[in-house]
Formats: C-alpha cells, structure tokens, sequence
C-alpha cells in the first residue's frame, strides 16, 4: 500500500478491464515517472473523448457524430446487416476487409447471471432496422461463448419469422474467446464461411 494520491491513482488503474494489480501499479510509476507534458496529453486526450464521443444514432457504433462514418457511407452495402457485441467488434471485422455491410451494436450479450437481458440490449432498437425490408441477410456475429451463442439463438428466433437470411460465422474461432483477440486471416475466414443460423 501506498500514501494518499499514488494508492488512489493505483486503485483508479486497477478498475480498468483487463489491468489487475500488478499492471495498476507499474503504469503507475510510469506515469510518475513519464515527463509532465505526456501526461498532460494523456489527460486532455481522456477529457476530450468523455465529451466528443458518443454512441451512433443508428447502429450504436462510437462516433463523434449522430451517426458514425460506416452509416453515413453510401458505398456500404444496406442489404447485408452484421449483428454484433461490442463496437470492439466492429473494429475487428473492420480489419479483415472482408466484409462491406453496415453493422448493429447490440451494446452487450444475454447474460441472466448477470442480469443482463434483451432488454438490456438495443435489441428493440434493430426491429425497426429490418422492418422495411431492404436488410435480407443478417450476420449474427456474436462472441462464440456461452453469452454470444444465448444472444444469437435469441435473435435467430426472433428474426427468421421476418422471412430474413440469418447467418453466423463460420467455424475457426475459439469457442469461448472474444472476437477482439482474433486474428484477421482467421476472423477473415470465418466471416466467408458464415453458415445459417439454424446450422
């Protein structure tokens, strides 16, 4: 334990995903030990994102507009929707460059241990997106877990009623990881294999 600022500046660090303690303490001493106007960067950097950032209107993306850049972009195929997580999960499919649709953030995954339900996620707000029917392929592009596989057969059930293509990717990711992790040639892959949901 540590006095005062420091400890509360390791504590700060530590509640950060993925940073256990040991990782809290040494960006900690880095950051003392970095030169002042780093680390004044690094603070105007993190007070400028809490209030330029926010979520897409549409699709839930992040975004310094109302609408994110993939939405505004005319060259994306709308007839092709990809279901996904997180917006982590955008950037990572994103890189495989292998796939030219628009996307849908459901902001989370069905997770009844922890009171995570649809409702929890913009699940409500992708109805209205299918409705028209300009979307006929919907690519459920869940983490292949338990909590990604519980969201997608939720989905599947909800939208195969709408007459809709619904797909999911294709084996060559780990069951149990999370599409961030992936590489591009294995996530590349499972994105053109994708097979049908009820597979």
């Amino acid at each position: 334990m540590y006095e005062g600022v420091v400890q509360d500046l390791i504590d700060e660090l530590g509640r950060l995903p993925g940073v256990g303690p040991k990782s809290a303490q040494r960006i900690a001493f880095h950051l003392l030990q970095a030169d002042p106007a780093d680390v004044k960067r690094l603070s105007d950097v993190l007070v400028e994102v809490k209030r330029k950032v926010v979520f897409c209107s549409t699709c839930f993306n992040v975004s310094e507009e109302e609408t994110c850049r993939i939405c505004r972009d005319p060259r994306r195929d709308p007839t092709v929707l990809c279901v996904v997580e997180e917006y982590k999960d955008v950037v990572a499919i994103e890189r495989t460059r292998e796939f030219r649709g628009r996307y849908h953030v459901l902001g989370g995954a069905i997770s009844p241990i922890d009171g995570i339900g649809p409702d929890q996620l913009h699940i409500r707000e992708l109805m209205p997106r299918l409705a028209d029917g300009t979307v006929t392929e919907t690519i459920l592009a869940t983490d292949p877990n338990l909590e990604g596989e519980a969201t997608a057969t939720y989905l599947t059930r909800l939208l195969k009623p709408m007459g809709l293509r619904v797909t999911r990717l294709a084996s060559g990711l780990p069951v149990g990881g999370d599409l961030e992790y992936a590489d591009e040639v294995t996530l590349g892959r499972a994105f053109a294999g994708r097979r049908s949901a009820d597979d």
